[in-house]
């Protein structure tokens, strides 16, 4: 299954790698990719954690607006 979360507050392809390196911790989590330029978070996960997910990408204090 694959998320495609809107995502605000990513300026640079730092936030894409705090973003990435952090939801990589979760587990169920295959693959992430970020984009600061298009504001999408694509998950690849193995177990519906979406939840999970959200809650680990606002704590790093950006905005998921398509929950």
């Amino acid at each position: 299954m694959e998320l495609n979360l809107k995502v605000e507050g990513m300026t640079c392809e730092g936030c894409e790698n705090r973003i990435k390196n952090s939801l990589k911790l979760i587990d169920g989590v295959e693959d992430v990719t970020a984009s600061h330029q298009t504001g999408e978070v694509k998950v690849k996960i193995s177990k519906d954690n979406k939840d999970e997910i959200i809650k680990a990408i606002e704590d790093l204090d950006f905005k998921v607006v398509n929950k």
